[in-house]
């Protein structure tokens, strides 16, 4: 529920850089901007995969453009549901989709805490360690990792019972 809620705040800040950055987009107030980021976000997570997996032929034979007017269409319908929100034309439209996803990915990064990424200040980005339990080697042996209180391995072949090994 809080990264709903952080996702929520992300478009919202995306949609005040939006309006203040694209002339052909504008809300009337700060209530209305809260609104419309929430409409927003609830096309792109329901109508959004609908549009992208019925216009899929075009979107491949564009390599991937159709998407950006997918997205454009999508502010645009925001602003037809928002009353106060308006966006002026396909192009308005289209710029603002396409700067309220830059925006959106940028604050993502920072914010999000449940993506696998992390992101700090100095520019790099930091991906967590997998810790795999069985590993599988080139002879299709499973070997898991070693037991911390006896510091063996077990190592199992498949349709085989399971045997210590030392590590020889």
């Amino acid at each position: 529920m809080v990264s709903f809620f952080i996702k929520w705040l992300v478009n919202i800040i995306a949609l005040f850089v939006v309006i203040h950055a694209i002339a052909g987009v504008s809300a009337t107030n700060s209530n209305v901007v809260i609104v419309a980021a929430l409409i927003i976000g609830l096309l792109n997570a329901f109508l959004r995969p609908v549009l992208i997996m019925l216009t899929l032929p075009f979107t491949i034979i564009s390599l991937g453009f159709f998407t950006l007017i997918i997205n454009a269409f999508m502010f645009y319908l925001a602003s037809k549901f928002v009353a106060g929100f308006s966006v002026t034309g396909f192009w308005s439209a289209f710029w603002a989709a396409l700067l309220f996803s830059v925006i959106s990915f940028i604050l993502n990064l920072v914010f999000a805490h449940d993506t696998g990424f992390k992101f700090n200040l100095s520019g790099n980005i930091v991906r967590p360690r997998k810790r795999y339990e069985n590993v599988i080697d080139v002879e299709g042996t499973i070997v898991d990792q070693p037991n911390p209180s006896t510091g063996l391995e077990i190592d199992t072949k498949p349709g085989e019972a399971p045997r210590r090994n030392s590590g020889e």
